[in-house]
């Protein structure tokens, strides 16, 4: 009896096919007012900017709070090293390589000094690093462009065969088309990465860290040299995700797009999906995501039919105000009821609900 087929590659297949059917994305355009690839395309970077937080949070057991600087590192420096006002220019693969490498360091020099600090000390250190980031970043005028930004960044260069259609007549290729492809590919790859990273054993030292340290380093375990592999393996995939996220954007944003509410958002991400779970990380964050790029601009334009008169006056009526109400009502019923998260991870369910011995 054949299996059936898991439902990983069924959402797989479901991502990979969608932009090629035009009905589905102009049923999307008439409901959401903006392309559903482009939304699906922002979903993807943020799984990856979750991905990232986990290994730091939900591998190693360090509470960071400052993810988002490391997210615009990696923006900035893609802004840097590609738009014309600076020599590099070295284009969208070359920065998808040499952005990542500049937040880890970055992480490490994070990391390094403040390796000692537990709970809440850490949390504190790694929230401070992310304004002085931000700071930085604005103050900064005449290399960052300041409240400006940096802009325009380039699309990716993909060959001219991909430019003209692939062959395939129907489908409108733009630069949003193939980064799309380009972002689903990325997520993909490191999904793969991290599945292995976790039952290799610097996956498992991390995980023995984050149990009990101590007993960690009595058998062996180089507690300092692993945590600053999760500091640098989470500031790298949170520089990849500032990456594309800045070439999606065709800029870098504005400093203060990169404020503690990412973070925190993030942070929502994988507690909700399931700290240390890679599956309950990529739900927790299209949950989110789901709920802030694509069920809010419906709830809106509905309130825009409903009540046209309010919509501009009443900040009830508008539903983008209810974000963190609703993110804040989210992780307290997850925090009380299902603490695992949605996709927990077999070690922290056993931790939290230990099985009963038989009688």
């Amino acid at each position: 009896m054949k299996r059936a087929p898991s439902w990983k590659w069924i959402v797989l297949f479901a991502l990979v096919i969608y932009p090629l059917l035009p009905f589905i994305e102009n049923l999307s355009q008439r409901w959401l007012g903006v392309p559903l690839e482009k939304q699906l395309t922002t979903i993807f970077v943020f799984c990856i900017l979750a991905l990232g937080l986990n290994v730091v949070v939900g591998y190693s057991g360090l509470l960071q709070l400052g993810i988002a600087a490391f997210f615009a590192i990696g923006a900035y420096a893609t802004g840097i090293l590609t738009v014309s006002a600076y020599p590099f220019q070295i284009g969208f693969w070359g920065a998808l390589i040499v952005a990542p490498i500049i937040a880890a360091l970055a992480g490490v020099v994070l990391a390094a000094p403040t390796l000692r600090l537990r709970g809440d000390y850490l949390a504190i250190v790694t929230l401070g690093f992310g304004e002085v980031v931000r700071v930085t970043l604005l103050n900064l005028d005449e290399i960052t462009g300041g409240p400006r930004s940096l802009n325009p960044i380039p699309p990716p260069w993909v060959p001219d065969f991909m430019k003209e259609g692939l062959g395939v007549g129907f489908v409108g290729i733009s630069p949003d088309f193939y980064l799309y492809y380009i972002t689903l590919a990325i997520l993909v790859t490191v999904l793969i990465f991290l599945t292995m990273i976790e039952k290799s054993r610097l996956g498992r030292a991390w995980m023995a860290i984050r149990e009990d340290e101590l007993a960690a380093s009595c058998m062996g375990i180089n507690t300092t040299r692993t945590k600053l592999s999760a500091f640098a393996m989470g500031a790298a995939l949170a520089g990849l995700a500032g990456v594309l996220y800045a070439t999606k954007l065709t800029t870098t944003a504005e400093p203060n797009t990169y404020d503690f509410n990412y973070s925190i958002m993030v942070l929502c991400c994988i507690i909700i999906g399931g700290l240390g779970s890679t599956p309950g990380v990529l739900v927790g964050a299209v949950v989110l995501l789901g709920f802030d790029n694509i069920l809010t601009p419906l709830i809106t334009r509905q309130f825009q039919r409903w009540f046209p008169s309010d919509v501009g006056s009443n900040v009830l009526m508008a539903p983008s105000n209810w974000r963190w109400i609703v993110f804040g009502a989210a992780l307290v019923l997850m925090m009380r009821f299902r603490p695992e998260g949605l996709i927990p991870s077999r070690r922290i369910q056993l931790e939290l609900h230990e099985e009963k011995a038989p009688e």
